[in-house]
């Protein structure tokens, strides 16, 4: 897993919240596995940012059995270790010193203007907004140019993250010299993924997701119990297939295109029941899940496995780091004293 700079660099990743579900391949999994073969891949497993909203104890707790099955998840998925550095946050403690050094570079009222801070704080149910909350977006910045990362995989809503990083390392630049690429957001098209329930994205906590894990059985009662045109009441009756979940989970992951085309059609013109539509889901769905579940269970039957890969990404990782933090004092004259 030896690390060059021949080839442009990315950073992407995850906070350890578990299991992996079909979201996440729509939205960034499937993506991370094509960029392996034109980038050279950093993916992080963010655990210090789910202190953010987590830092109980017992929330602590998990995040060792989530990181492992998140692991399993990216190597089923098709994540290779061999080509890409798998490696966790906190394991990297320059990424601590970057971040405060990130800290001074901007200012409160700009990092207050992202409204995704508010979101998360929302979503988590916090009254107030603690400083390690509004200060993501910096220490997200110390794990994007901590690898000296050319360009961000990301959603058209996480762009403005990315422009906070471009600011800092422009900021930086200006200050020090130029020790850091100014990373480029590469922006999916990709929608999320609505829920079974049809009403949020999908999302494990909100318990409308079908995970990437899941056997054929969980899979058929999910797909059977998903929501879909909710002003058709008889099966003779016109649907509307535009925005309708189980039509949009056909587009993502049923190959037969031209079966996908003729369940619209008589669909529009009452020609189709729900129960049909959705067991050529399943069966879609089935197929897709099914190599993904296999590989799987034999990674996971090989003790040690995800410990060995993370040891080894986290030392690749960690030289990079050392590398970057030289450069970042040697820019800034802080080596009058060396560790």
């Amino acid at each position: 897993m030896g690390s060059s700079e021949t080839r442009r660099r990315i950073l992407t990743g995850d906070r350890p919240t578990g299991r992996l579900h079909l979201g996440h391949w729509v939205g960034s999994i499937s993506n991370r596995v094509r960029l392996q073969d034109e980038y050279e891949c950093f993916f992080i497993i963010a655990d210090w940012h789910t202190l953010t909203t987590r830092p109980e104890k017992d929330a602590i707790a998990e995040v060792a059995g989530n990181i492992h099955e998140m692991v399993l998840d990216y190597l089923a998925c098709g994540i290779d270790p061999e080509r890409s550095t798998i490696f966790v946050q906190s394991a990297i403690p320059e990424t601590a010193e970057l971040n405060l050094i990130f800290e001074m570079l901007v200012s409160l009222p700009r990092l207050e203007r992202l409204p995704s801070i508010k979101d998360m704080a929302e979503a988590a149910h916090l009254d107030v907004l603690p400083f390690g909350l509004v200060g993501y977006p910096v220490l997200q910045a110390a794990d994007i140019l901590l690898p000296r990362a050319h360009a961000v995989p990301v959603g058209k809503d996480n762009v403005p993250h990315v422009e906070i990083t471009r600011e800092i390392a422009r900021r930086f630049n200006h200050l020090y010299g130029d020790v850091f690429a100014e990373p480029e957001p590469l922006i999916s098209d990709t929608p999320s993924l609505p829920g079974i329930n049809g009403m949020q994205k999908m999302s494990k906590s909100l318990g409308n997701a079908i995970l990437l894990s899941d056997d054929s059985d969980v899979v058929r009662k999910r797909v059977m119990s998903m929501y879909t045109d909710p002003n058709r009441l008889r099966a003779t009756d016109p649907g509307t297939v535009e925005g309708n979940p189980v039509f949009i989970y056909h587009d993502a992951f049923n190959p037969d295109r031209d079966e996908i085309q003729d369940l619209k059609t008589r669909y529009r013109e009452g020609r189709v029941g729900d129960v049909e539509v959705k067991k050529k889901l399943f069966a879609a769905l089935d197929a897709f899940i099914a190599p993904i579940r296999e590989r799987r269970a034999a990674f996971a039957a090989q003790p040690g496995i995800v410990e060995d890969i993370l040891h080894a990404g986290n030392a690749t990782m960690h030289n990079v780091a050392r590398e970057t933090i030289e450069r970042v004092r040697e820019a800034m004259g802080m080596t009058y004293f060396r560790r």
